[in-house]
């Protein structure tokens, strides 16, 4: 992939995590002056139907035509790489890829390279029950011989109502609750737990372990960066081990 000179933000999915990932690009890269930043067009399309209601149910409206749609207007702005800071979207990835001559980098294959890369094995995923259900994760996994290990359904029961109930809602997230489903994926052998939906991103702010806790969201601004051709600062000492590509 050639070096982005402009990029591309397909969010609004949802539009705290499109926040809170601009923060991430912005924060994390080295600069000396405004001009050193990578220069970005966002599109927070909120109106996008819900990703995880067409997955359980495909009677639901399809996210896709929409997203294709910002990701044509993000093209016709002259965008050269087009990244969405949203897990479960990426069901829909080869469907965008395909109607897209843009690149879009992906953020499941990258988190999954990203353990792969710093020797994590089994890991536990915290995300939607779209992305769960989809199996969005394993199909990564395997060419990487690594296991993913997901919450039981009551466990994600706690998830899908923090992400839905909580996070999304602007109300304070159950750390208790998300404590107890992370204990017991430790006590099934996950020796890394990925926040695999972008609200959960924002749990760091709630003072979280960012040593064990693998962020797909970090991951995602930490490759759009080096395809920014700029330089990353700032994040965990897991990134230490990554290799620039």
């Amino acid at each position: 992939m050639s070096k982005c000179t402009y990029l591309g933000i397909l969010g609004g999915l949802g539009p705290m995590s499109t926040v809170y990932f601009c923060e991430l690009l912005t924060s994390h890269t080295k600069a000396s002056c405004d001009s050193d930043h990578i220069d970005m067009l966002i599109s927070s399309r909120a109106t996008t139907p819900d990703r995880t209601a067409y997955i359980l149910d495909k009677s639901a409206p399809d996210p896709l035509p929409v997203m294709l749609a910002e990701a044509h207007r993000l093209e016709n702005a002259g965008v050269d790489l087009i990244v969405v800071p949203c897990n479960t979207a990426h069901y829909f990835y080869d469907g965008l890829q395909k109607g897209c001559k843009t690149p879009i980098l992906n953020i499941i294959d990258e988190t999954t390279a990203h353990l792969s890369r710093i020797g994590v094995k089994t890991f536990g995923l915290l995300a939607t029950e779209g992305t769960i259900s989809s199996g969005a994760y394993e199909r990564f996994c395997a060419p990487r011989n690594l296991t993913c290990i997901t919450p039981t359904k009551e466990e994600q029961a706690l998830i899908s109502n923090m992400i839905y109930g909580q996070i999304k809602q602007n109300k304070p997230a159950d750390m208790a609750a998300f404590h107890k489903v992370v204990q017991s994926l430790i006590s099934r052998g996950c020796k890394k737990i990925v926040l695999g939906c972008t609200e959960l991103s924002l749990l760091k702010k709630e003072g979280i372990d960012e040593e064990f806790f693998v962020d797909s969201l970090d991951v995602l601004a930490y490759r759009t960066i080096l395809a920014c051709g700029k330089t990353p600062i700032g994040f965990s000492t897991s990134y230490d081990l990554e290799v620039a590509q």
